[in-house]
């Protein structure tokens, strides 16, 4: 996605976070490496927590927006939840950790130039 969408303006930004399964047991330079040796290009920041007391504002506001709340409560259950938003700093959808984020929940089966069509949307924020 970054690689197709980038130049017209979709960003993809990664928190690492090791609050599951202790995951993402290293420092940040081990985890950008170890992510650079899969040819990622999007931004990464610093480890974080996404979950309890010391969640980082980001996710808490995240979660609480009318289309970021997750099914049985608003908990980040798994790494790879993603969060999809428009250019005018609203969440448009939240995304399970197994959901692929070119998929819209509008089809059911959608062929790639209804994902195009459907990102198109959310990148020239003119979403349905």
């Amino acid at each position: 996605m970054h690689a197709k969408y980038s130049e017209r303006g979709l960003h993809i930004l990664a928190f690492p976070s090791n609050q599951f399964g202790n995951q993402e047991p290293g420092t940040d330079a081990q985890i950008k490496a170890f992510a650079a040796s899969y040819k990622v290009r999007f931004d990464m920041f610093s480890k974080i927590d996404v979950n309890g007391a010391n969640a980082h504002p980001l996710w808490k506001w995240l979660k609480e927006q009318p289309n970021g709340g997750g099914f049985l409560g608003n908990h980040i259950k798994w790494n790879f939840t993603k969060f999809l938003i428009n250019r005018e700093g609203q969440v448009v959808f939240r995304y399970g950790p197994l959901a692929d984020p070119i998929v819209s929940r509008k089809y059911d089966r959608p062929t790639l130039s209804q994902a195009d069509s459907f990102l198109d949307h959310v990148i020239t924020g003119t979403f349905p």
